[in-house]
């Protein structure tokens, strides 16, 4: 099983990191396209610029059991966001960019740091804005001796052409999944493609490593782990999520039916989105996911 240590060691994954860095002249990292020049510090719709911006970074225990494991789960936040969703949650970060930007080497200290920590794995929360960054940076932490699990911690909207880039590199993907419906995910996002484009992201993520793997302590090893956030008056198009799930991915996909939504940032100017999520709403969706043949549930 070739791993980013493997691909830094016969220089492949520095040549990635370049072909990546590439892309940010005329940035088609994500499926936006935006073609603005980042290395001039032009910004697009996720508004990152030419250095990876991190927000926090530490072992973190409020995670899914198979990434927290018995040392926690190293995450490293990004900030900025490729997605504009009227109920994020974490809004300071990802719509507004507070953060500390970081040079390749940096960044590369913050990976290092994390294994010294000796949390599971390396979390890379919301990172696909900065993958041609985080290429270059694991290139030098590996050189420097990481070799944690990489988490790829998304929002799901990704450009195929990126997650090329990441075969052998990506230990554990864990995307969102978080519409079904374009005109769903236009409104409350600003991508009306969301749902294709993560439906196909997911469906190269599982190509690239499979249904989620737990090793002999209970920590994840490989694989993939989705997140679904159950959304009020079913805008989160549950029932198709997990159809799509169990008959074009997998039905051992290890799925996260998350109950905790609660009106944040723009929520209120929505008025479907104005309230939390039932009990019944809930259930109903649980009841959805068994339906459609899922049986691995991650708490």
């Amino acid at each position: 099983m070739t791993r980013y240590t493997d691909l830094s060691t016969t220089g492949e994954l520095a040549r990635r990191a370049e072909r990546a860095r590439a892309e940010l002249v005329n940035c088609k990292v994500c499926p936006h396209e935006c073609l603005v020049d980042r290395l001039a510090r032009q910004r697009g719709l996720c508004r990152a610029g030419a250095l990876a911006r991190i927000s926090s970074a530490g072992p973190h225990f409020g995670e899914e059991a198979p990434l927290v494991g018995r040392r926690g789960s190293g995450t490293v936040f990004f900030a900025w966001c490729n997605l504009h969703c009227e109920f994020c949650q974490n809004a300071d970060i990802s719509q507004f960019g507070h953060g500390e930007d970081m040079a390749a080497e940096e960044l590369a200290e913050v990976f290092v740091g994390i294994q010294t920590a000796e949390c599971e794995n390396l979390n890379l929360v919301s990172p696909t804005h900065f993958t041609p960054q985080i290429l270059a940076a694991l290139d030098i932490a590996a050189e420097q001796g990481l070799t944690l699990p990489i988490v790829w911690n998304t929002g799901g909207y990704e450009s195929l052409d990126t997650l090329e880039l990441l075969d052998g590199v990506v230990d554990i993907y864990m995307p969102d999944l978080k519409y079904a419906d374009a005109e769903t995910a236009l409104r409350l996002a600003g991508a009306s493609d969301y749902p294709d484009r993560a439906f196909a992201a997911v469906r190269e993520m599982h190509r690239q490593v499979g249904d989620l793997a737990i090793g002999k302590h209970g920590s994840a090893t490989r694989g993939l782990l989705v997140r679904h956030l159950v959304l009020p008056a079913e805008l989160s198009g549950t029932a198709e999520v997990m159809r799509f799930l169990a008959e074009e991915v997998s039905s051992d996909t290890y799925v996260n039916v998350m109950d905790q939504y609660r009106p944040c940032h723009r929520a209120h100017e929505t008025p479907e989105l104005s309230r939390p999520v039932t009990a019944s709403e809930y259930e109903a969706a649980l009841d959805s996911a068994r339906v459609a043949g899922l049986h691995r549930f991650a708490r």
